[in-house]
């Protein structure tokens, strides 16, 4: 799990907890007498104090004919916030790790996203990409694909494509 997702979890997994402790209070039975009133009053204040729902029993009214409870609202809100924790669709598709060999040779290894919505057949694209980066930004005339690899690595969660590669650095002359 990248930095990214692990930092958007925590918030994600608080209020999916919040939301899971919501419930409805149990009503409280008046007693007869003067006590019985007193007490019901304290119960009724307690409940609305310390046991009460975390989730107002109210209604957001959207128009002159629509209004939805709140509480319908709190809930799919939490399911788009996982949703979106999940499938994550402003991440990059390609993570890229590269380590560098003596003779600038350098390995680059892409994994994609678990879930994804396209972009599967992207993986050489990706790594011609960062190749073309590399040579800019170290000033090199060119680079050489000495290998290149794409396959599926599976899972219980489902499976995730991988695509490796060594590319040479040509230095520019003079």
């Amino acid at each position: 799990m990248t930095p990214s997702r692990q930092r958007r979890l925590l918030p994600t997994l608080l209020a999916a907890v919040f939301v899971a402790g919501c419930s409805t209070n149990a009503s409280v039975h008046n007693a007869t007498g003067t006590a019985g009133d007193l007490s019901a009053g304290v119960a009724k204040t307690a409940a609305n104090v310390i046991g009460g729902p975390l989730i107002p029993d109210a209604n957001m009214v959207l128009g002159p004919s629509v209004s939805y409870p709140l509480e319908k609202i709190v809930y799919w809100g939490a399911y788009a916030a996982a949703a979106w924790l999940i499938l994550d669709p402003l991440a990059p598709n390609w993570e890229i790790q590269e380590a560098r060999f003596p003779k600038d040779h350098v390995h680059l290894q892409l994994s994609m996203k678990r879930y994804y919505a396209g972009g599967a057949g992207e993986a050489r694209a990706a790594f011609h990409r960062r190749a073309k980066q590399m040579v800019r930004d170290g000033n090199f005339a060119s680079y050489e694909v000495v290998e290149y690899s794409e396959g599926m690595d599976s899972s219980v969660l489902g499976s995730q494509r991988k695509a490796e590669g060594v590319i040479r650095l040509t230095k520019a002359a003079g």
